[in-house]
């Protein structure tokens, strides 16, 4: 299944970090992606977030240091690619709020599809496929296997 496909969050957490039960389905299901050729793709949103997840004491019991989390990134970004967002980001984020009546925490999701869209990503790699099933008519869910 090569192609372009933009990784959740929760994701990225989980692919490189083993302390989540569903460490090893996501890490085999990024691996496969990876070794089948596709290309992997964040967007600086993912990357705050992610920073946000590693250096919380709720998230992890030994939060990463501010070292710690730069390095993390860093090891990130060799694998994937970093899409910037951009008027036409914006364009479609506005259009899908108006099309799907996206509000709230809603908003953070539909930025993702937005990012997507408005760069030729048509697969998102995703835990959460509930919370993007209003966009199946316009993206691809993709969830790891278990394990």
């Amino acid at each position: 299944m090569a192609g372009r496909v933009f990784c959740d969050t929760n994701i990225i957490l989980r692919a490189y970090h083993d302390v989540f039960p569903q460490h090893k389905g996501v890490k085999a299901t990024f691996d496969r992606l990876l070794a089948d050729g596709s290309d992997l793709w964040i967007s600086r949103q993912v990357i705050r977030e992610y920073l946000v997840q590693v250096t919380h004491a709720h998230t992890f019991t030994t939060p990463l240091t501010s070292e710690q989390a730069v390095q993390h990134v860093s090891n990130v970004l060799q694998t994937c690619q970093v899409v910037d967002e951009n008027r036409s980001t914006t364009d479609a984020l506005l259009m899908l709020l108006r099309e799907y009546s996206v509000s709230g925490k809603q908003v953070h999701d539909a930025n993702i599809v937005a990012v997507m869209l408005a760069n030729g990503i048509d697969t998102l790699l995703t835990l959460n496929t509930a919370d993007f099933r209003r966009y199946e008519d316009r993206i691809t869910l993709l969830a790891p296997g278990a394990g």
